[in-house]
């Protein structure tokens, strides 16, 4: 999925841990929404779900539907929380700085 391309993705979260792209794409199913693509977010070190993802849908009228239809319905025990996606904002980076130049 293109980062850059925010236009009609929208953001799932609090997604129980086990849940896997394929039935996150059958719960949209299910209510009639298509969805292009889907993505769970997972731990880069460990593989576990992040407990949120996106999905892309072909359209802004597809995008509210999926939007009104999704949120706050249950999926494996736990309210989806569904809306648009927000650009990504870049993080800040944490690398220590040097003490150059500096007197103690």
């Amino acid at each position: 999925m293109q980062e850059s391309n925010n236009e009609n993705k929208i953001y799932v979260g609090n997604l129980e841990y086990s849940t896997t792209e394929d039935e996150l794409r059958e719960a949209f199913s299910q209510k009639g929404v298509e969805i292009k693509e889907v993505r769970i977010v997972k731990d880069k070190f460990t593989g576990r779900s992040k407990g949120f993802g996106f999905a892309q849908v072909d359209s802004q009228e597809e995008m509210d539907k999926a939007i009104s239809s999704m949120d706050g319905q249950d999926l494996k025990g736990r309210k989806l929380r569904v809306s648009k996606a927000r650009e990504r904002k870049l993080r800040r980076d944490f690398r220590p700085r040097r003490f150059e130049n500096r007197s103690f």
